[in-house]
């Protein structure tokens, strides 16, 4: 939307025929009817809505089709006697913009423009909130006059203007002692060095005290988490088994005004799911007036961007373009974002996400029935293509075991939850709070779990669905896990810079739990080979332990291997004995041929820990269509750094 160039601004506390007599000033749906702009009967509906939403009229009216943004704006600026600026034709001073201070301009939808006369005119997209912010502005701004602006205007101006600091606040806004921003990969590689030169001199003195150390470690680190694997699916079956013990659930507590939801959907490379995505996007059943979609989308990203050019977007749906950076990664984008959302819910959907229809109703109950002390909600991820292939087949396994037995079962167990990347719902002022995402991190969302537990904060898992794309294909399948796995490390490493304090924050329990799922998975993970040598002992064949240690603690050792394969097996049927994916069941033992891929991706995540620490290895979407034959065609992936 462009204006013609501002002539004449008027405060809005005079009056048009003098000085001293205050302006009554109708109201802005009054304006709109009188120009015709908008029908009566769509003003009731407004109206009636207004009195269940925490919603403004402006965004009510826009988002239902009931005006046009040039009709809003042109009424807005009528009714308060204030001209429209043309923010792209006359950028704003960046000078006034700092004397406030960016982040403020954009919570509260103005932009300082500029000086006229020894007055500062500030153009804003809610002149009804005007005069309470013009008294809170610097004296030398002198008398203060307003414009009227559309707010996303506002915001490109905003973004244009003050593109630096926006830039390194997005990389920075999580306070240094919890970011890896810091971390030394030259130093680290030197540890690490030195560690495996030590190891490897042990080896080649004393072969089999080597191979029994990494033994009895990797066996002593498999009873952990298998132990807490089994401990989750018992807490978690119980309460399955005996929620028709419960007593009937009390009525549903009445949300006097529902919330605007914020959702970010970062988008890197994607040529072909922008149609899909918002598609999958309308079938949510929230009212589009408090609905806040932001397709979030790095400046450099032609492919991208080209795509969302020729898709038409609903109005309720914005693109934020990132600038670029010192890096490239999903939590700098999202946290680039943040300042931008309408909601005091944010949700993150990743690019193939196709959320339950109810999903954000059922989130924004859940969070009004728990209070403040809930702080996250983390929904349950599904594949849709799990027929793809043998490998989508184990994927969906290995995702309903930690969705829908081992998550849960950590939350009852009231421990740390290590959150996934999507389908997660977060309080606006404690994401605040904890300063966004480390930018650093790429499991910036496994990393947010643990610092909402530092904080005190309490995470959910609440039972609502999104069905996304699984990774069905090897080699992207071992290219996502690496990262996993490598920001699995780079945040346990950062959490235990101080473990004292750690603990004191966490508390025994919860501390305990963070070693067993971060040290305790990684060791799995990268010792794998040692524990498949187990499999030689019920073969017959002679195992590197033997003549190390006794023949029953050998024995043993590999029973606790072998008893471990059957948790796994067991929790796995467990996990996919509904009716969606009973079908499942014959493939869980598969899981043993499967889980190799995932030694090789540590692997990998070892060598870019020490080399490329903040490289993002992002997998493609939109290689598999729900509407054709459920198979997976070959894509290249695509990198972040």
């Amino acid at each position: 939307m462009r204006h013609a160039h501002l002539s004449i601004v008027r405060d809005t506390t005079v009056a048009r025929d003098g000085p001293r007599k205050a302006r009554v000033l109708k109201s802005l749906g009054q304006v709109l009817l009188e120009s015709g702009a908008l029908k009566p009967g769509d003003m009731a509906k407004a109206q009636a809505l207004m009195q269940r939403e925490d919603c403004r009229l402006d965004d009510i009216l826009l988002h239902n089709l009931m005006v046009s943004e040039a009709d809003l704006y042109g009424a807005l600026s009528r009714q308060y006697g204030a001209a429209l600026a043309d923010l792209a034709a006359n950028p704003p001073d960046a000078r006034l913009i700092d004397a406030i201070g960016v982040k403020r301009c954009i919570a509260a939808g103005l932009t300082p423009w500029r000086r006229i006369g020894g007055a500062t005119v500030i153009a804003t997209a809610r002149p009804d909130e005007f005069e309470r912010f013009k008294a809170t502005l610097p004296a030398d701004f002198g008398p203060v006059l307003m414009a009227i602006a559309p707010l996303g205007d506002i915001h490109t101006a905003l973004m244009t203007a003050r593109l630096a600091p926006l830039t390194r606040q997005a990389e920075s806004r999580v306070a240094t002692h919890e970011s890896c921003r810091d971390w030394n990969s030259g130093r680290m590689a030197r540890l690490t060095l030195a560690a495996l030169l030590g190891f490897a001199s042990l080896a080649i003195l004393a072969p089999a005290l080597s191979f029994t150390l990494l033994s009895v470690w990797a066996v002593f680190t498999l009873i952990l988490t298998t132990g807490l694997k089994l401990a989750a699916a018992v807490v978690q079956y119980h309460s399955v088994l005996h929620s028709e013990d419960r007593p009937a659930p009390t009525p549903p507590m009445a949300i006097a005004r529902l919330p605007t939801v914020s959702i970010m959907v970062p988008l890197f490379h994607e040529r072909a799911i922008a149609a899909r995505l918002i598609t999958r996007l309308r079938r949510l059943n929230y009212p589009r007036e408090l609905l806040d979609v932001l397709l979030v989308v790095e400046s450099d990203d032609a492919t991208t961007r080209e795509t969302l050019a020729r898709t038409e977007l609903p109005g309720w749906v914005r693109t934020i373009v990132v600038p670029e950076g010192k890096l490239r990664t999903k939590p700098r984008a999202l946290n680039y974002a943040l300042d931008f959302c309408r909601g005091s819910i944010i949700g993150v959907y990743d690019a193939e996400d196709a959320p339950h229809p109810d999903q954000i109703h059922t989130v924004v109950r859940r969070f009004h029935e728990r209070g403040p002390e809930v702080a996250c909600l983390q929904g349950v991820l599904d594949f849709y293509n799990a027929r793809s292939n043998w490998l989508s087949r184990c994927f969906t396994i290995e995702y309903a075991t930690w969705f829908r037995i081992v998550l849960p079962g950590l939350q009852k167990l009231g421990l740390a939850i290590p959150l996934g990347g999507t389908t997660l719902f977060l309080r606006r002022p404690a994401l605040e709070k904890l300063g966004g995402w480390d930018a650093h991190n790429v499991t910036e969302d496994a990393d947010l779990g643990i610092r909402l537990a530092r904080h005190g904060l309490r995470t959910e898992v609440i039972e609502t669905v999104t069905e996304e794309e699984a990774n069905c294909r090897a080699l992207p399948w071992v290219k996502q896990r690496s990262r996993w796995l490598k920001g699995y490390a780079i945040t346990w490493a950062v959490h235990m810079r101080n473990p004292l304090k750690l603990l004191r924050n966490l508390g025994p329990w919860k501390f305990f739990g963070v070693q067993v799922l971060f040290l305790g998975s990684l060791s799995q993970f990268l010792l794998a080979p040692v524990l498949w040598s187990f499999w030689l002992i019920p073969l017959g064949l002679p195992h590197p332990l033997s003549g190390s240690v006794p023949g029953g603690v050998l024995v043993g050792l590999g029973g606790v291997f072998l008893l471990s394969e059957l948790i796994t097996v067991l929790v796995g049927m467990l996990s996919v004995s509904g009716p969606k994916h009973r079908f499942l069941i014959p493939w869980v033992p598969t899981l043993h041929v499967y889980f190799p891929l995932g030694a090789l991706a540590s692997y990998k995540a070892i060598y870019e820990l020490l080399t490329r620490p903040f490289y993002w290895d992002k997998p493609s979407h939109g290689v598999f269509t729900p509407t054709r034959p459920a198979r997976c065609r070959s894509a290249g992936g695509a990198g972040q750094e």
